[in-house]
């Protein structure tokens, strides 16, 4: 079963994550992006260059990244639980917040190309609120998204549960407030029931 936890940054989906992967050994952890060799290759291109690239290399280098990861990690244990910290969603609604004139269906479209047509079998939506992200984000140094802004990120939050309801698969929207034991149940629930 491939799952994919989705959500802004300080939503805890991380550290989710890493609850399921401590207290499930069967759990198969990976990421996106980055969760293969050429994928981190990838990511180091795309975060870490010079020179700024344009937005259709910047799409094309993520999408590479997705079939990468599906090939190497989804495909080839399919037959287990799989927890990807953020996956195409978050690559959908990130375009979509800078590039309005995308289509979405364009960009899935893209996106099954990328994952052989086999979209997860459940997502785990992480949501937030103004008041919780100010308060995680603190004085934390921001990197060049949250820099964007707090209303930049639930922008991008509501672009996500827009695209989640529209692809027919199970999904779980997740109450970021609530206590890590509390989410973790709620998950677990979700995945095992």
């Amino acid at each position: 079963m491939y799952i994919i936890f989705e959500g802004i940054d300080t939503t805890g989906k991380s550290t989710q994550v890493e609850l399921f992967e401590q207290r499930k050994p069967n759990i198969v952890k990976t990421k996106e992006p980055g969760g293969t060799d050429v994928g981190v290759k990838l990511r180091e291109i795309l975060l870490e260059s010079d020179e700024k690239i344009s937005f259709n290399a910047e799409l094309l280098l993520f999408l590479a990244d997705r079939a990468e990861h599906y090939a190497k990690v989804i495909k080839p244990h399919s037959e287990k639980i799989i927890i990807s910290d953020r996956g195409f969603i978050s690559g959908i609604a990130y375009a979509l917040a800078n590039h309005k004139e995308l289509s979405v269906d364009f960009l899935i479209q893209l996106n099954k190309f990328a994952l052989d047509g086999k979209l997860p079998d459940k997502i785990v939506l992480f949501k937030t609120n103004y008041d919780l992200i100010t308060l995680r984000l603190g004085n934390k140094e921001k990197d060049t998204i949250e820099q964007r802004g707090i209303e930049y990120l639930l922008n991008v939050q509501n672009i996500m549960e827009e695209i989640i309801k529209t692809l027919h698969v199970e999904f779980l929207l997740v109450d970021s407030s609530k206590s890590i034991e509390e989410i973790y149940k709620q998950i677990e629930e979700f995945i095992y029931d």
